[in-house]
């Protein structure tokens, strides 16, 4: 089956153009360019990935990736004419995947969208998922099998790439990995970016977990290296 893919940009010439693309690549693709447009297509439509440009009208990209999150855990790519970090950092905030700022070659976006379809699901413990009892540190605890984690009585809602990343870290709790590691078990050896995008969805991750990223309980930072789970 193909994938579906919704492109929202106001810019209807770039959206064409990188529809074009992705239908080339296999994918069905549907634009629309404005916000409360995307939020109605992504319920009408259930795409498997959104590529949604910061700067829409109606609803800016922000918002609308806040609303997608309440309905569907489908990949978001956030397009943004800015470069300031600030913008891509509220961006992954609310549940964006990875990001591309403008101007982009249509080519290295659906890249991005193929690397991101195939990327490898949850555990690389050695057992698999459904046979593999939860992963537990302290009052953390990972269903990877039901893709479900809670702290205590309180279940945390992930998006699919945070869960992505909190499995690969949890399947080897003693190893530390580095950003490399990480980009590769959890987006794919195909990615090619910003490394540091880890880092900004560890921080997510660490906000939603209730850990101190002064004193962590859950994820540790190994300074030169990168990342490793904590014991809780």
């Amino acid at each position: 089956m193909s994938t579906r893919v919704l492109v929202v940009d106001d810019e209807q010439s770039l959206a064409k153009v990188v529809a074009s693309y992705l239908e080339r690549d296999g994918h069905e693709a549907i634009c629309v360019f404005d916000g409360p447009a995307a939020v109605d297509a992504a319920r009408a439509h259930r795409p498997d990935v959104v590529v949604l440009d910061l700067g829409l009208p109606g609803l800016d990209g922000i918002e609308v990736c806040r609303q997608l999150r309440t309905f569907t855990d489908c990949y978001v790519v956030m397009l943004t004419a800015r470069a300031d970090e600030i913008d891509k950092l509220v961006g992954l905030g609310v549940g964006a995947d990875d990001y591309l700022t403008k101007p982009f070659s249509p080519r290295e976006l659906v890249a991005r969208v193929r690397v991101m379809l195939r990327r490898p699901r949850a555990s690389t413990a050695g057992t698999p998922a459904a046979e593999e009892p939860p992963r537990t540190f302290g009052a953390l605890s990972i269903d990877v099998a039901a893709r479900e984690v809670s702290v205590g009585a309180r279940p945390v809602d992930l998006t699919r790439t945070e869960f992505d990343l909190l499995a690969a870290l949890s399947a080897r709790p003693r190893v530390a990995f580095s950003r490399r590691t990480l980009i590769e078990a959890v987006w794919g050896d195909g990615w090619v970016g910003d490394e540091h995008l880890v880092d900004v969805h560890i921080g997510h991750l660490r906000r939603k977990l209730g850990d101190d990223p002064a004193a962590p309980r859950f994820i540790r930072t190994v300074r030169g290296v990168g990342y490793r789970m904590g014991d809780g």
